[in-house]
Formats: C-alpha cells, sequence, structure tokens
C-alpha cells in the first residue's frame, strides 16, 4: 500500500508541475533596478487571450494599476518567436489567435521609488507596493511582479525565486527545494500567489511558537539600528493576547511577519503601516522611530493585520470571495471589514489588560475627533461601495475612525439587548461559524443574516440608520449607556491653517509643512485662497528649520486677530512647484475640545454594562 500512495503521489505531483504556470522571479541579474520574470504556460485553450497584472487587490481599496511597472513584455511561442499583441490601458495585453502561447517575459520596476512622485499617478501604498534594492532588499508583495490569463486564474503557480545565497526569504510559504540558489514554492492559485508577499534581505529574523501558533518574524533594517531579536518579546505577548481574545475564531497555526524599515537613504517611502494577508503581514515603519514607538506600532498595526484573519479573509462577500483583480467589484462592507477590525485591535488590548481604561477611552476620543474631518452624513455601505471612484475615495481613511465607533456604538447596543451576554465579537464569532473562508455570504444580505444570527431585529435598525443611512452616530447616547461622558471645552483663539494643529506634518525634502488632505482649513485658510494641497514655506519671511521649530511656533502664536500676514507657499503646477505669497489678515479660531471621560458615579446598570463591555466577560 506504501508504494502505491508513494506512486501515485509521483504522478499526482508530475501532473499538477505540467499543468502549472512555471513563474520564475530573478532577484541575481538585476539590471537597472529592474527584475526580470518569466512565466510558463501549460497549453493554451483558447485562441483569443487577455494578460493582466492587478488593478487593485484585496484590502488595499485603491486603484494602483500594477501594470505600469512592467517593461519590455513579449509573448512567445515554444520556438521562441514573438507573438503580436494590442496593449489595453496599464494593466492588459490582448492577444489573437494566441494557441502557440507557451512563455511570458518582461521586467519589473519598483513602486517605492515613485512615491515621491504623484503628478501622474497616487502613490501605491507602502505595504502593498515593491521595492528593488539590488544587494539590498527585495520586498515582494507578488501581485506586483506576477500577472494572470483570463480564465486560468485557478491553475496552479510553481513560483520560482533566484536568488543571491546569502538572502534569506521571510515568508509564510515552505520552499519546496534545497538548493540554496533558488527557493520553490506551489501556490493552488492566482488568489494563493497574490496572499503570499516574500520580503529577502540578508538574514535577520526569528522564529518562535506564541499561543500555539509559529511565527516568524523577518527584518530589514537598513543601517543595522534594529534587529529583529528585538521585537520578540513584545510580539509574543502581543500575539498571545490576540490568540486568547478570538479563541476558536483564529485557526492559524503559522503566521510570517515582515517588517520594513525605511530609512533616510534610498526610497523615500510615505505609506507607513501594514497590509493584511492569511498567513503573513507585510508592514513598512520608519527606521528613525524609536523602539517605544515600534513597539507600538507592531502592536496596533500589526495586530489589526492578524485580525483581519478573521474578518474579511475568511468572513466575507462574494465580491471578495471571488475578486476581480482586473475590474474590481467592491463590498459595502467596510465598516466592518475595516471598521471592526480596527476597533478589535483596540478592544483586545483592554480586555487582555494591554492598555487601560483610560488609554482606551482616550483612543476612541480621538477617532470621534478624527471623524468629524469627513463626511458624516454620507452613508457608509455608498461610501465603501463606490471607494474607487474619485468623489468617494478620499472617504476612505474614514473606515478607521467613524467606521470602529459604529462597531463599538454596535457592541454596546447587543450588550444593552442581551443584558451583557452578546457583544460585537460574539456575533462576528456567529457569522464566522455560519459562513467561512470558502462559503461567502451575498453582500446586500449580510443585515439579514446578522438579524438571524443574535436573533435582535434592532440590529437592523442601527444598520439602517447609521450604516447604510445618512443620520450621524449619536456617541454620547451609546456613551452614556456605559457610563462615559462627553466633556466638552473651548480653546483659546489660535492662528493656524488647519483647525488642528497637530494634523501638521513636515516635508523635509523640501523644508516645509505639509498637511493631511482630509484636515478641515482654517477661517484664515480659506480666506487668503490657501489650498490643502499647497506647502508652507514661511511665515511672514521666517522659514522653517526643524532643528529649531520651536521659533516658528512661538512666532505663530504671538500674531493677533486682524495682523497684516504674509504667507510663502508652494504649489503644485504640472510637474514643478510655483513658490507663492498669499496675504491677508490674520484670523484667529477658536476649537471646541471633545474629551471621553468616565462617570464619577455611574449607575449601577451602566457600571455592569460598563465591566461587561471593557472586560468582554458576561
Amino acid at each position: 500500500m506504501k508504494k502505491i500512495a508513494i506512486s501515485l503521489g509521483i504522478l499526482g505531483a508530475a501532473f499538477i508541475n505540467a499543468q502549472s504556470i512555471k513563474t520564475n522571479i530573478d532577484l541575481v541579474n538585476v539590471k537597472d533596478d529592474k527584475v526580470a520574470v518569466t512565466m510558463e504556460f501549460p497549453k493554451m485553450k483558447s485562441g483569443d487571450v487577455k494578460f493582466h497584472f492587478p488593478k487593485t487587490v484585496p484590502g488595499t481599496y485603491s486603484v494602483d494599476d500594477y501594470g505600469r511597472f512592467i517593461e519590455g513584455i513579449k509573448f512567445l511561442d515554444n520556438k521562441g518567436k514573438e507573438l503580436s499583441f494590442t496593449k489595453v490601458g496599464d494593466n492588459t495585453y490582448s492577444l489573437k489567435n494566441a494557441q502557440a502561447l507557451t512563455k511570458v517575459t518582461y521586467f519589473v520596476n519598483d513602486s517605492f521609488d515613485e512615491e515621491g512622485d504623484t503628478t501622474k499617478h497616487k502613490a501605491v501604498f507602502s505595504p502593498s507596493g515593491t521595492d528593488i534594492e539590488e544587494g539590498k532588499i527585495y520586498m515582494i508583495n507578488t501581485h506586483g511582479f506576477v500577472g494572470y490569463i483570463d480564465n486560468m486564474q485557478d491553475v496552479p503557480y510553481q513560483l520560482t525565486i533566484q536568488k543571491p545565497t546569502d538572502f534569506y526569504g521571510t515568508t509564510a510559504l515552505v520552499d519546496q527545494d534545497k538548493s540554496e540558489a533558488t527557493d520553490t514554492f506551489t501556490l493552488a492559485n492566482y488568489a494563493k500567489l497574490t496572499d503570499s508577499p516574500l520580503m529577502y534581505s540578508k538574514p535577520d529574523y526569528i522564529t518562535f511558537n506564541a499561543g500555539g501558533m509559529d511565527l516568524v518574524l523577518g527584518v530589514y533594517s537598513p543601517t543595522g539600528k534594529y534587529k529583529a531579536a528585538d521585537f520578540k518579546e513584545n510580539l509574543e505577548k502581543m500575539v498571545v493576547a490576540q490568540k486568547k481574545f478570538l479563541g476558536d475564531m483564529n485557526t492559524n497555526k503559522k503566521y510570517a511577519i515582515m517588517l520594513y524599515l525605511a530609512g533616510t537613504e534610498g526610497p523615500q517611502i510615505k505609506g507607513f503601516g501594514a497590509l493584511e494577508h492569511h498567513e503573513s503581514t507585510s508592514v513598512v515603519l520608519h527606521e528613525m522611530m524609536p523602539k517605544e514607538a515600534i513597539d507600538e506600532s507592531i502592536v496596533d498595526v500589526v495586530s489589526h493585520e492578524f485580525f483581519h484573519t478573521v474578518n474579511p479573509l475568511k468572513t466575507h462577500s462574494e465580491e471578495i470571495h471571488y475578486f476581480d483583480y482586473a475590474d474590481p467589484k467592491m463590498s459595502q462592507h467596510l465598516w466592518m471589514y475595516e471598521g471592526g477590525t480596527e476597533y478589535f485591535a483596540n478592544l483586545f488590548q483592554i480586555q487582555e489588560g494591554l492598555i487601560t481604561k483610560d488609554q482606551f477611552l482616550q483612543r476612541m476620543s480621538d477617532k470621534i475627533k478624527n471623524s468629524k474631518s469627513y463626511n458624516d452624513t454620507m452613508p457608509f455601505t455608498v461610501m465603501s461601495k463606490n471607494i474607487l471612484l474619485d468623489e468617494y475615495k478620499d472617504q476612505y481613511r474614514n473606515v478607521y475612525e467613524k467606521g470602529t465607533l459604529l462597531t463599538m456604538c454596535l457592541d454596546i447596543e447587543l450588550r444593552k439587548l442581551s443584558n451583557g451576554e452578546m457583544g460585537y465579537r460574539d456575533m462576528i464569532r456567529k457569522l464566522s461559524q455560519r459562513f467561512g473562508e470558502n462559503k461567502p455570504f451575498k453582500d446586500d444580505k449580510l443585515i439579514d443574516e446578522l438579524v438571524t444570527i443574535t436573533g435582535y431585529p434592532q440590529v437592523k435598525d442601527f444598520y439602517n440608520k447609521y450604516i447604510a443611512g445618512s443620520q450621524p452616530t449619536p456617541y454620547a447616547e451609546y456613551l452614556n449607556m456605559v457610563g462615559v461622558e462627553i466633556n466638552k471645552q473651548e480653546t483659546p483663539p489660535i492662528f493656524w491653517l488647519i483647525k488642528d494643529p497637530n494634523q501638521t506634518g513636515y516635508n523635509d525634502k523640501n523644508n516645509t509643512f505639509v498637511f493631511d488632505e482630509n484636515s478641515a482649513l482654517s477661517p484664515f485658510a480659506k480666506s487668503i485662497g490657501f489650498k490643502i494641497t499647497d506647502e508652507v514655506v514661511a511665515l511672514d519671511g521666517k522659514t522653517i528649520n526643524i532643528q529649531n521649530v520651536q521659533e516658528f511656533i512661538n512666532y505663530s502664536k504671538s500674531i493677533k486677530d486682524g495682523q497684516n500676514v504674509t504667507l510663502t507657499i508652494l504649489r503644485k503646477n504640472g510637474d514643478k512647484n510655483d513658490k507663492i505669497d498669499l496675504k491677508g489678515k490674520a484670523i484667529l479660531d477658536k476649537m471646541t475640545m471633545e474629551t471621553l471621560q468616565f462617570k464619577t458615579n455611574p449607575t449601577a446598570a451602566e457600571q455592569k454594562l460598563q465591566n461587561q463591555w471593557l472586560t468582554g466577560k458576561k
């Protein structure tokens, strides 16, 4: 019996190998910062084919057009003869009478080098991007390197990485060859391929088990400031707490974390954060951050991505399950996929003792404040469904602010209805039991499913009012149920260009102050025609010196209401920046600060519900 089983296994492997798409990524012979990729296909069943690179990928919610990073593409028959093709947009190639197609070759440029130039295209979010630095680092988000043919997305991929022998690849994938010069992996289909990032660099990694799950953490630190071992204690503590919080909702046996720390030299990266995958996450942070700040980011950012293993990676709608990389259809439920996940990333920390009650409340207070920079009456379902369109995409980041708050209020609503017996986490557990990785729900039927699994029709009322409807969420009403009140305090009048000065950033290339595009302009900024995309060069001739920025701040604080002011800015004009002086009379603006605080004397019912909310206990 054993011989038969082994023989069948060999034949089966040979069959899969023959039917797979053999893909080779060459990290050894890098030319002009470009990596060569070769793809070999089984016999074509159709004469007319379309070859695509993704327009977007799951978890990013933005149009990135990865095909624009491809050069020198060739379609070849089995004799090496080039086949004619037509390029259709940035991402698609059309071939007629392509039965003879056996191979595609091309070169990949990386996205990191283009992050500083957004004149032609919005930058790719760094954790979903690609980096090619010969002899240093290769960040391989596979969707940026490998394409696919229509109707062949379910064909297995055999991925081979040619690598420098002294490089190590951090990934959740299992290498199937013993060579030091190549790594070979077999992926069931294109979706599994794009779900499997890799990071190659000189070895700096640790492996350990936490909460019954095997982890690998690989770190790229360009100056060698940090090592993977520096973050083990914090990461282990976090993972154990997450696994305890999720219980049977998480079944991961392994997980890989690729931590890319950007230096001051090399690509000028701006998109810090992380991107989720079923068994891994790619993380980009700045190497200049203190270790304590990186540890904090790992808890906040990496935990968010790990919670995605529950939702939407394993519990999702048909739009995600049958994801169309070339022409994506988006789901209505970013409030749950991103907002609910961000809520989990904060809730587990208070419930597992990683932060205090006051710290948790401060985070929710910050999210209420930040959410006011967005359209509070725009239905979340409409925004979510249309997030790739220009008129909606600027609202996306509200999923981490209002999306979190919506799920917080729904959590409180459920606990109120159930006398503390059921919360948002219980609802998601029931949803994951009803559906799963291979059983998607219908997007427009989710709310009916939530009513079914909770048994509370009031959940649909909440959804219709605050998630699918245009009513602003009554945070004060829900927080009052758990013994929390909103304290309002008016600040002294201040002079600045945006309502919240804390949202001011710094561009070290131009020595300018810059602002988040979602920041609300102050009355003075509006009066002089200032645009949120303008960069501040000087105020009344006083330029910005980041080494002594307090002098600039002190001067801005000294400006009186009605004082004549000259603001020097850089304003984008095509491929260049124009230096412009904007003049006007200063307008000092008051800001009402709202903070959350626990009631001094909550009622017994409020205190009970608060305890159940913050501990997760019934």
